[in-house]
């Protein structure tokens, strides 16, 4: 009796189990469907979305290129460097060649007469008709430009070259010293601060080491008197050699000031920052070329007084100038280049089109050129100019990784790989304070 009783007990709740198992697998297999097709649903819809973008990005890169077509573009770019210049005369037959642009190189000294051209037209209310079409800017020319509204927003990062940058996994693209780019540049090339020194002067003797650190760079001045200096500011060159000595300076400082460095100048925050550099200053410039009571005018300068063996020891930003000087019969054989231990200050430089220009379509047209393969590689090769490419080899295909293959490069060439440590630069405001306060201290009748 007991054991037919608990038969039929376990009869009834193995019935009841078994209903609630199908009633869970169905209800499973109606969510399971339902949460199939949305997603299916979900992802045809990204996929409609993509190819509708894109299709309305091609559109919109032909309707630039049929306006863009035939028409002159002025390019403001620095002017002081024959191979710098020999590129761009290249580049110019390129997109002659390609859109029948007739791209005209204004030979700038310095990229602020742009800025300050620009500035007077909108101040005029000349807001269409700008003469500067596409300009070579730095970083401090770029937080100007940008501040005051002068640049054309949201282009860079829509031209089809911009891809091989990888801006997604390389960030660098889109910030000039810190400050987001906003797709006003497209970036154009990577330099570093580079040293160079001849070889038959510096004998590797106690006092007369290669100095590989700044520390040593002083230390070596000292016992070298006169046989080094640097441009005086304004001077871009003379600039980077004070922001590279600014960021060394600070590299054992507590984490609170080394910030400081990419945040803007202030009252308040300069005089902690900038002692620094003034103490190492006082320090340096008594050992330099001239007793440190005059300074050269610029990097060709430097580079004149390297031949004349007044300095066995400078600098560029344009590590192939080296080489090409060598080969011009403007520097010695025995010239050799190297990176600094400690860092090489570097960054990424860029191209932008004002927002008053008059062939915008034209400069877009330019500047995406100057993002191919076909004209990084041939801008990298070493006797072209040897300006590091932006772009990244694994975005390429076989075909145009092929073409950034390059020859033994020349001994006087930075070696490669020679670069262990990137130093970058600080927020562009601190180039007015190094520049106001090395004027106060050092500028008068220099």
């Amino acid at each position: 009796m007991h054991a037919i009783k608990f038969w039929q007990i376990i009869t009834r709740y193995s019935f009841c189990c078994v209903a609630f198992c199908v009633c869970i697998t169905a209800s499973f297999g109606v969510f399971s469907t339902s949460t199939f097709a949305s997603t299916v649903t979900s992802t045809d819809t990204n996929i409609k979305n993509n190819i509708k973008n894109n299709a309305a990005q091609k559109s919109r890169w032909e309707h630039i290129k049929t306006q863009g077509q035939n028409q002159d573009v002025y390019f403001y770019a620095w002017g002081g460097d024959a191979q710098i210049n020999a590129y761009i005369q290249w580049a110019a037959k390129q997109v002659k060649t390609k859109y029948n642009i007739n791209l005209v190189h204004v030979k700038l000294s310095d990229t602020s007469e742009a800025v300050s051209r620009v500035l007077a037209e909108k101040s005029a209310n000349n807001n269409n008709q700008g003469s500067v079409d596409l300009v070579w800017i730095n970083g401090a020319n770029f937080a100007t430009m940008s501040e005051h509204s002068l640049l054309l927003k949201q282009w860079a990062n829509k031209l089809p070259n911009f891809v091989f940058t990888d801006p997604i996994n390389n960030p660098a693209v889109n910030f000039d010293f810190g400050l987001p780019t906003n797709g006003m540049e497209a970036p154009w090339g990577q330099a570093s601060l580079t040293f160079y020194y001849d070889s038959l002067a510096i004998d590797g003797s106690a006092n007369n080491k290669l100095p590989t650190t700044l520390n040593e760079l002083l230390h070596w001045s000292a016992q070298n008197p006169g046989r080094f200096s640097y441009p005086k500011p304004p001077d871009f060159l003379g600039m980077s050699f004070l922001k590279y000595a600014l960021v060394m300076l600070h590299q054992q400082s507590n984490e609170s000031v080394k910030a400081q460095l990419n945040q803007p100048a202030t009252a308040l925050n300069m005089a902690q920052v900038l002692n620094p550099l003034w103490d190492f200053l006082n320090k340096l410039h008594p050992t330099l070329w001239r007793g440190g009571t005059h300074f050269m005018q610029s990097g060709a300068q430097m580079r004149r007084l390297v031949d004349d063996t007044e300095l066995i020891l400078a600098f560029t930003f344009s590590a192939p100038e080296v080489p090409a000087a060598v080969k011009r019969y403007d520097l010695p054989n025995s010239i050799r280049s190297y990176a600094m231990n400690d860092g090489s200050l570097s960054n990424t430089h860029f191209i932008a089109i004002t927002y008053n220009a008059s062939h915008q379509q034209s400069a877009q047209l330019v500047a995406n050129f100057l993002l191919s393969p076909q004209a990084q590689a041939h801008k990298q090769q070493a006797h072209v100019w040897g300006d590091k490419t932006v772009l990244i080899q694994s975005t390429l295909n076989a075909e145009q990784q092929a073409l950034f293959k390059t020859t033994k490069p020349h001994p006087s060439a930075l070696p490669f790989n020679s670069i262990k440590r990137t130093l970058s630069e600080p927020h562009p405001s601190w180039v007015d304070a190094i520049m106001q306060g090395w004027q106060t201290r050092y500028g008068v009748s220099k």
